[in-house]
């Protein structure tokens, strides 16, 4: 079983700062530091609805670009939903540190700049980071008291099969390959803060919502309201992984193993 995760300064998320620890958490400019929300999911899960409101409501909270090698899609545009790179301008990238954390998925390189990172923290900006499990658990590692990691979790393996037959974005062989994708992302839950529990879409975005708030208000050192942090202690991995391990239990269906990742 993984341990549980904490911040250097050895206080899980949710836990009051001492007045040494929040002095940590202030740039050199004396302003309050940014924080980054990382939000992952299996492909179907909600994570792109449910980030998008967030970020329509709080317009505070900034969108993390990441660069990737794979083509554009439909109306992306370069800039605003990734920056679209070669492959030689990538490895570039890679050789000269640049990427807080870079990754493979479905054979394409994703990654994201570690000083676009470091200069919106040092400005006390928030940023929400669409990243997968390899490259949350780096962020952890280079930024461990400003990175809270949250999963969303679909109900079962069976819905979020219909959820992707339903979309008809992709072809059988594609939607068996996130299905697959996603059982192995799902066996990493415990590297995560807080598991949100998509079931239903609004339920879901009120504890994702409660989520940020609670952790913007510790960051700043306000109080948050009772039932925001409530909520949001209600989403703590600690929490809810029975309900993760349930999840994990609806795999066995499709010829998977349930077994969590060490």
């Amino acid at each position: 079983m993984a341990e549980r995760a904490q911040s250097s300064s050895g206080q899980g998320p949710g836990s009051p700062l001492s007045s040494s620890q929040a002095s940590s958490l202030q740039s050199a400019a004396g302003r309050p530091r940014g924080l980054l929300l990382v939000v992952s999911s299996p492909s179907g899960a909600g994570k792109t609805t449910l980030a998008r409101r967030l970020l329509d409501e709080h317009r505070e909270l900034r969108f993390s670009v990441s660069y990737t090698t794979r083509p554009r899609r439909g109306r992306e545009q370069g800039g605003v939903d990734y920056h679209f790179v070669s492959d030689a301008e990538f490895d570039g990238m890679v050789a000269a540190s640049a990427f807080a954390e870079w990754c493979v998925v479905h054979g394409r390189r994703y990654g994201t700049s570690l000083p676009t990172l470091r200069a919106a923290l040092a400005g006390g900006q928030h940023l929400l980071l669409d990243i997968d499990y390899q490259g949350a658990k780096k962020l952890r590692q280079e930024f461990p008291d400003e990175a809270r990691l949250v999963y969303i979790l679909p109900p079962s393996l069976q819905v979020l099969e219909e959820r992707l037959r339903t979309r008809a974005t992709d072809d059988l062989a594609v939607i068996e390959a996130r299905l697959r994708k996603a059982t192995e992302e799902l066996r990493h839950y415990h590297l995560y803060d807080y598991l949100v529990f998509n079931r239903e879409l609004e339920h879901a975005y009120a504890e994702l919502e409660a989520i940020y708030l609670f952790e913007t208000a510790r960051f700043v050192g306000t109080e948050p309201a009772a039932k925001v942090a409530a909520l949001a202690r209600d989403c703590r991995r600690e929490q809810r992984a029975a309900l993760a391990e349930k999840v994990l239990e609806s795999a066995s269906p499709l010829g998977e193993s349930a077994q969590p990742s060490s």
